[in-house]
């Protein structure tokens, strides 16, 4: 765990470690490349990057307010950033949020323009941030992204929080991998972590948290992932807590292809009508029941703070058709028979994986989820929708 008690400028995540990369790619696990010379060699500059936070505050002075309005989002590498800054701007549910919890934000990657994404986007909303990286890409991306113009030059990906409001004592917790990042078709350094810190809002501090749970994993390594979190807010002073983002509960064990395999045809032998009904966009049910059972036992409400039922990531025949990524990772044989399970529900599939949470605080309104946001050129904003809620903060117990 990392306590970072002041700011941190943009320069402590400078490096020269793409020197390596061409070597580094080379190796076929995490395991094989800590025991090399050469890891040793880079292992202070990667451990240091690996723990950085950066910490700017850009926000002008606000008036009051009697209420936090959060927005929680995947920004999906922040990819087509111009429309992602117009949406925050002039979308109604996006428009003037108090505190945005971020995944997926790109620092120097060639697939992103080589921005540096939490702190232009900042800048252009006026608002204060931290930003946490999570991994070192050794390459470009994965799926089409392979295949963009120029080269990455910081080469790190991460998670953010942005705040109308002063921001203190942030915080990071490592969380384990549930796939070797140096399997596979992309390779990467480094593990996701939740990002955590205090907002000192007009209507009292609260903690939010901001989360990113594995996606190539099992669904019980994504409990896991949550209870390090929520073990380690329990060290903390108590004090009223949202955590939201992409929990990636998809409902399957995506480990490997194999399992992903056995459970897609699990699914099928469920129904398929009945799966993507019942299960997709309510994962809480079953298939992830105890990922949710574990908030719950620690006292953290999630019901009244999302929207009921209602997918936050959606797939159709002629997106899968397209979707390189997946052929990274699931066998060319698997494709006739998604595409006919697709097609049985319409060529529509919509899972929910982002997520609100909390203790100590109450919702005012209903919470909302964001969909359908497109650039003025059409291209989507990311493959996943955002979602939105306003709370107040409850007194102590």
């Amino acid at each position: 765990m990392r306590d970072c008690s002041s700011d941190s400028s943009p320069r402590i995540l400078e490096h020269n470690l793409n020197d390596y990369f061409p070597r580094l790619l080379k190796f076929n696990s995490t395991k094989e490349l800590e025991r090399s010379e050469l890891y040793a060699l880079i292992k202070p500059e990667v451990e240091r990057i690996l723990n950085a936070v950066v910490q700017e505050s850009f926000a002008r002075a606000s008036s009051g307010a009697d209420r936090v309005r959060a927005l929680a989002w995947n920004l999906e590498r922040g990819t087509f950033f111009e429309g992602i800054v117009e949406a925050f701007k002039k979308e109604k549910y996006l428009a003037d949020r108090d505190v945005l919890l971020l995944t997926e934000l790109d620092y120097g990657m060639a697939r992103s323009k080589n921005r540096f994404v939490a702190r232009e986007l900042a800048l252009e909303l006026e608002m204060n941030y931290v930003f946490a990286p999570v991994y070192i890409a050794l390459q470009k991306g994965s799926g089409i992204e392979k295949f963009v113009e120029g080269e990455n030059t910081k080469s790190i990906h991460g998670l953010a929080l942005l705040s109308k409001w002063p921001i203190k004592n942030v915080r990071t917790v490592p969380l384990p991998n549930g796939k070797d990042k140096m399997k596979g078709e992309e390779k990467r350094i480094g593990y996701l972590r939740a990002l955590i810190a205090e907002i000192e809002h007009p209507v009292g501090t609260f903690r939010a948290v901001t989360t990113h749970l594995d996606a190539h994993c099992s669904r019980e390594h994504r409990r896991r992932q949550m209870q390090i979190i929520l073990d380690y807010l329990e060290k903390l002073p108590r004090m009223p807590t949202v955590i939201g983002g992409d929990w990636n509960t998809t409902t399957f064990n995506s480990q490997n292809a194999t399992r992903a395999i056995l459970g897609y045809w699990r699914r099928v032998l469920m129904g398929i009508k009945n799966v993507v009904e019942n299960h997709f966009p309510y994962p809480d049910r079953y298939f992830e029941k105890k990922l949710f059972e574990e908030l719950e036992k620690r006292g953290y409400r999630y019901k009244e703070f999302n929207e009921e039922g209602v997918g936050t990531l959606h797939y159709d025949i002629s997106s899968i058709e397209k979707n390189t990524n997946l052929r990274d990772w699931v066998p060319a044989w698997c494709f006739p028979f998604i595409f006919w399970a697709a097609g049985r529900v319409g060529g529509r599939v919509s899972v929910r994986l982002d997520w609100f949470a909390g203790r100590d605080i109450k919702i005012v309104g209903k919470p909302k989820t964001i969909s359908k946001l497109f650039d003025r050129s059409g291209n989507p904003l990311s493959d996943h929708d955002a979602i939105a809620m306003d709370f107040v903060l409850e007194t102590e117990n």
